[in-house]
């Protein structure tokens, strides 16, 4: 037990010093000693006891000396934990090739503007403006949490700004009529024509078309719902299901004529293709809306690889895209440029872009014009002779 200056008892860890402020410690379960001073008694007992609490039941304290990669991690794994797993990982590997040499080391209340700056100056030279782009998102949303929470009072990035700039909108591939017209001829006589095509009808994006299965598809409302993906992950060697990649992407889609045979013939032939043991896998994931915990029959699948009996992995159909472009005689692209491509079709045709919007599942209208409605010459020169109609016959 401390004692205060006049010799009484102040209780167990708490003790008075001689310039009169009342001492306050313990050992954590790091082995640890953590100390800190209070003017008055009382000061020093409720945080004796609130730290000792929080320290018994597990619960997050932050002390003057937390580091940066201390947040990080604690930030990564509590605090936006509910981010799609390839976000997640895009963050970690931001931080961990570019974040964490620069601040990494560093005392959190120890950052300060130039340590950001030098984090995305040591970075112009070797990458791309749209990777710089995520890294200054990522630390600046790890910094800005801690503000939030009270472990700093001012945020090191306020005037920070990076300066290379990002791919443009015009640079992002998408297919001119002519090409898709050339891709699909070509397209027709490979076995994964179906999966293309069905991108083009209906613009899911490449997980949600990988771990689409039969029971996503209403055949008597003629429409598909998207609630889970799949993915292979390379590292782990394994499939992987998920939950769409926000709230916004759990959707129904009214199919198309063309859409629906796409898939009724698929459904019809699902007997007569080859199926490997990978397919007899049931695979849990969290409903982002409930979550509660769902399951992907991979034996379900509507698209599976002809040669393998297995999924078709994102990267293989990517490389099958590159050879049919060539054979085309197009530029190459991947296979999110199908989706792009849907989209600036569904424009051309008339849709509304708040339709647009709940068709591709974005949660925001702002990133289905920015990034995937583009005006073609084509479609200028059509606007412009509707505008030469009207005025002839006003």
């Amino acid at each position: 037990m401390g004692k205060n200056l006049k010799g009484r008892e102040c209780g167990k860890g708490i003790c008075q010093r001689k310039d009169g402020k009342y001492s306050a410690r313990y050992c954590g379960r790091d082995g640890r000693r953590h100390e800190r001073h209070f003017d008055t008694l009382p000061e020093a007992r409720n945080w004796l006891s609130d730290t000792q609490y929080e320290e018994r039941h597990g619960i997050f304290t932050a002390s003057c000396d937390m580091t940066v990669d201390m947040w990080f991690n604690y930030w990564l794994e509590n605090l936006i934990c509910d981010l799609a797993p390839n976000t997640k990982r895009n963050y970690y590997e931001r931080y961990k090739q570019n974040i964490q040499p620069v601040i990494g080391p560093m005392k959190l209340s120890d950052v300060k503007p130039m340590h950001c700056k030098i984090v995305l100056n040591r970075m112009d030279a070797a990458y791309a403006g749209s990777t710089i782009r995520q890294t200054y998102i990522v630390m600046g949303t790890m910094i800005r949490s801690a503000v939030m929470n009270e472990l700093i009072f001012k945020h090191p990035m306020d005037g920070v700004r990076y300066t290379k700039p990002v791919r443009a909108v015009d640079d992002i591939k998408f297919l001119t009529v002519e090409e898709q017209e050339a891709f699909l001829n070509v397209a027709k006589h490979s076995h994964n024509y179906s999966q293309y095509a069905l991108l083009l009808e209906t613009g899911l994006r490449t997980g949600e078309l990988i771990g689409l299965t039969w029971d996503s598809i209403d055949w008597k409302k003629h429409t598909l719902t998207v609630s889970k993906t799949l993915e292979f992950r390379y590292k782990q060697k394994y499939w992987r299901a998920g939950p769409p990649k926000t709230t916004s992407s759990y959707r129904t889609i009214p199919l198309t004529d063309r859409a629906y045979q796409i898939l009724k013939a698929c459904f019809d032939r699902r007997n007569d293709r080859k199926e490997s043991d990978t397919l007899s896998q049931i695979l849990e994931y969290i409903d982002r809306r409930t979550g509660q915990t769902s399951y992907l029959v991979m034996h379900d699948l509507v698209f599976i690889n002809w040669r393998t009996g297995e999924p078709a992995k994102n990267s293989s159909y990517d490389t099958h895209l590159y050879k049919l472009c060539d054979e085309a005689g197009i530029k190459r692209f991947c296979m999110h440029a199908l989706r792009h491509t849907y989209a600036t079709r569904a424009i051309e045709s008339g849709m509304q872009p708040k339709v647009l919007q709940k068709l591709l599942g974005h949660s925001s209208i702002k990133t289905t014009m920015d990034r995937y409605v583009h005006v073609t010459d084509d479609s200028m020169i059509t606007a412009v002779r509707q505008f030469e109609a009207c005025r002839a016959t006003g």
